[in-house]
């Protein structure tokens, strides 16, 4: 690491205490964690509030009124209350709804969003699956679907084509635009002015938050989106099977669910063949919650909280850097190029999510699961794939819509269809990619054991 970017490193050393003895797991395991993207890393001390708190304790189902049940209550909404603290969002303004996961958020506000034939549904090519799923939901009652592409080699969103699209609205009807805060595959940040732009023009606007936040601030005083999809266990790593759908109330009441189920209901009738739905949050929770599990989400931010959002991003950008210049600076012997990095290659608007190719000395992708295989070895965890996000995958890899609308439409790909089939079609291509991503204990040494691990591909 250069002089200029250690004396900046040693300014966020808390975080190496932090990692000696909340992650002391990680050092004593020799183990280089470097997935923080497919999911954050928990701290021991969050463990033991969670258990204390349930041992000191007694606590029931929140669907009633019992001492227990009401104990839970209290815990339950506490923790809703601070998610909306901590994301600076007012009361009176946003709702937090709990769902499993970002990918509940968003198929409740896919499933529920009142698209009607010629509505319309703009959204970028590198999003989430989970976005992309909602396209079904808008086709299927007769909206139009559209994607904005993004451009190489930054893979960021054409604007151009973007405010085209917006200005174009379907008048007097429902017009949703999608997009995520950063990219999970190639780490851009996209303006969080978009919505702005977007809400000036007649649009609702959604914004994936789950690979932005675990190492930046999200301030929905600043920026207001109408939903908000999160995934907690991204950022602080436990619990999972927690997530949240953060919406505009005013929005929340042009949704119209499908289906009714325990606790989204006020009265509900068999004989009568009526139903009454709850107001506000509970309308939107399916059941019972995973209640015992939702107070961790509290402790968990308010480690984030303790620890200070600029003191992570910090460390993970100066780390990011260090790993993209070295990256760009390696050559084989005869002068070609080993990476190749899909998106930006300097930390302007880009999170220290890396997503590269390895490449040898005649220029033929390496096979990421080879690669996978190889820092499996030295048990360093990082991910290959197209990490659920296939437009960013398809732009990055230049997978062309001809290539692939050729492949379905072969025999036997109408219905099924594999990874192995999807390797076929793209022979010669790759079929994927390798992530490298930092996070809140990331340090220099993680960093340089991937590089030597790197350096060794060479030839």
């Amino acid at each position: 690491m250069n002089p200029a970017l250690a004396e900046t490193y040693h300014a966020t050393e808390k975080l190496d205490a932090l990692r000696a003895t909340e992650y002391a797991r990680l050092d004593a395991q020799k183990h280089v964690y470097l997935d923080y993207t497919g999911g954050g890393l928990y701290a021991e001390s969050q463990l033991r509030a969670h258990m204390d708190l349930l041992r000191a304790h007694v606590f029931g189902n929140p669907h009633s009124s019992n001492p227990s049940s009401q104990a839970m209550t209290n815990l339950v909404e506490g923790t809703r209350k601070f998610i909306l603290e901590f994301f600076n969002a007012d009361p009176r303004e946003y709702a937090a709804i709990f769902t499993l996961n970002a990918s509940g958020a968003l198929k409740l506000v896919g499933e529920a969003y009142p698209f009607a034939p010629n509505d319309r549904y703009v959204l970028t090519f590198d999003n989430h699956n989970s976005v992309n799923g909602i396209r079904e939901f808008a086709r299927h009652k007769g909206a139009h679907v559209t994607y904005i592409p993004v451009i190489l080699p930054d893979m960021r969103v054409d604007a151009d084509a973007l405010m085209e699209e917006l200005e174009r609205p379907t008048p007097n009807g429902n017009n949703l635009f999608a997009f995520p805060a950063q990219s999970n595959f190639s780490g851009v940040q996209h303006p969080l002015e978009f919505i702005e732009h977007a809400h000036a023009r007649g649009w609702d606007v959604l914004l994936d938050a789950a690979a932005f936040t675990p190492t930046n601030r999200l301030d929905l005083s600043k920026h207001k989106p109408d939903f908000v999809s999160q995934s907690f266990y991204k950022i602080f790593g436990y619990p999972t099977g927690v997530g949240a759908l953060i919406a505009k109330r005013e929005v929340l009441r042009k949704l119209h669910r499908p289906w009714f189920a325990g606790g989204t209901i006020t009265v509900a009738s068999v004989q009568g063949d009526k139903y009454y739905l709850s107001e506000g949050e509970a309308a939107f929770e399916d059941g019972t919650l995973n209640y015992l599990t939702i107070p961790a989400v509290e402790i968990g931010l308010k480690h984030i909280q303790n620890i200070g959002y600029d003191t992570i991003h910090e460390r993970v950008m100066l780390l990011a850097e260090y790993l993209l210049d070295e990256l760009g600076a390696m050559k084989h012997a005869n002068g070609a190029t080993l990476a190749r990095v899909y998106g930006p290659m300097d930390t302007h608007m880009r999170g220290a999510t890396i997503t590269l190719n390895f490449y040898d000395a005649h220029g033929r992708a390496m096979d990421h699961r080879e690669i996978e295989r190889r820092a499996n070895a030295q048990n360093i965890s990082l991910r290959t794939g197209c990490f659920c996000n296939p437009g960013g995958g398809e732009i990055a890899l230049g997978i062309t819509g001809t290539e692939l609308s050729q492949c379905f439409r072969q025999p036997g790909h109408e219905s099924r269809f594999t990874i192995d089939d999807f390797r076929m079609c793209v022979d010669g291509k790759s079929s994927g990619a390798v992530r490298v991503s930092l996070g809140i204990v990331s340090n220099e040494k993680d960093v340089e054991t991937f590089l030597e691990f790197a350096k060794q591909l060479l030839s």
